[in-house]
C-alpha cells in the first residue's frame, strides 16, 4: 500500500489488509515496528496523534525487486513532503483513494503526478491519477482540496486543467501544411479519445462550509471546457453520488487557446 499512495496512518493500512468486521489496527502497529527495525519503513510526523508511516529507499527497492508493482523510478517515498508539513494532506489524498476504491484499485494509483508543457512554462503536480480506463479515456484524475488554501487558488488549479488540456502542438514536414494536435494526446494520454475527467474532493473542514465551497467553486469554474466533478469527502465516504461543474468541450478549447504557428 504504502508504494502505492506513498504515505498513510496504522488506520488506513488496517482498512486495507483487515476484514471489514475486524480491527487490524494492532497487527499493522506490529508490522510497522517491524519493517522499521528492518530499515523499511519510518514515521517522519503525525496527522493529530497519528503517526505518518512512508517507505524508506530501502523499503522501496525491496518492494521494486519483488515486482509487486509496475516500475516508478521517479516516485519519492513521501518523507520530504511529511518533513515539510504536507502529512495532513498526504493522508487526506489517502482516505479520497480508499473512499473511492478502497482495496479493489489500490495498485492502480499514482500520486503527485506532474503535468507540465515547458513551452508555455504550465507545470502543476496532480493528487492522484488512476490508471482504470473508460471508453474513452486511459486515467482519471484527482485533485484533494484539504480546505488550506484559498477558493480563487482552488479555482485556479482547476482551470490550470482546461490551459494544459487547450495547448496544441504543429506537427508536419518542413515546408508541408501540417495540422496540430492536443498536446496532451500526442505527447501524454495517448490512448484517450477525450481529455482525462478531473474529480475535485474537498475535506479539512466541517460539512456544511465544505458544502459551501463545493457551490463556490461551481460558480468560479462556470464555462470550463473540460469535464470536472466534485464531492466532498464524507460524501465519498458515505457513496453519495458526484456534482458535475464542468463537461469536456473541444470545439470551446480550440476558440479559447490560439493554433500554434507551423515551422
Amino acid at each position: 500500500m504504502l508504494g502505492c499512495v506513498r504515505i498513510a496512518t496504522v488506520r488506513q493500512m488496517a482498512e486495507v489488509i483487515t476484514a471489514e468486521d475486524r480491527d487490524g489496527r494492532s497487527y499493522v502497529r506490529r508490522a510497522m515496528k517491524e519493517l522499521a527495525e528492518l530499515g523499511l519503513a519510518e514515521t517522519n510526523g503525525k496527522a493529530g496523534r497519528h503517526p505518518i508511516w512512508n517507505l524508506t529507499p530501502a523499503g522501496q527497492k525491496a518492494l521494486a525487486d519483488g515486482n509487486e508493482l509496475p516500475p516508478r523510478p521517479k516516485a519519492g517515498t513521501g518523507a520530504k513532503a511529511v518533513k515539510a508539513g504536507f502529512g495532513p494532506h498526504g493522508v487526506a489524498v489517502t482516505d479520497m483513494i480508499l473512499a473511492y476504491g478502497g482495496r479493489k484499485h489500490l495498485t492502480d494509483w499514482q500520486v503527485e503526478v506532474n503535468h507540465a508543457i515547458k513551452e508555455t512554462g504550465l507545470s502543476f503536480n496532480t493528487d492522484a491519477v488512476l490508471a482504470l480506463p473508460t471508453k474513452t479515456s486511459e486515467v482519471r484524475l484527482f485533485e484533494l482540496d484539504n480546505g488550506t488554501m484559498s477558493q480563487a487558488r482552488l479555482a485556479k488549479e482547476v482551470w490550470d486543467y482546461e490551459r494544459y488540456a487547450g495547448h496544441r502542438v504543429w506537427e508536419g514536414a518542413r515546408g508541408t501544411i501540417g495540422n496540430t494536435f492536443p498536446f496532451w494526446q500526442r505527447h501524454r494520454y495517448t490512448r484517450s479519445q477525450t481529455f482525462p475527467r478531473l474529480h475535485v474532493v474537498l475535506a479539512g473542514k466541517e460539512e456544511h462550509l465544505l458544502d459551501n465551497r463545493l457551490q463556490a467553486l461551481a460558480d468560479d469554474v462556470k464555462g470550463i471546457a473540460v469535464a470536472v466533478w466534485v464531492n466532498t469527502l464524507p460524501r465519498l465516504q458515505r457513496g453519495e453520488p458526484w456534482y458535475e461543474i464542468g463537461v469536456d468541450d473541444l470545439d470551446r478549447r480550440r476558440r479559447r487557446y490560439p493554433e500554434p504557428a507551423g515551422r
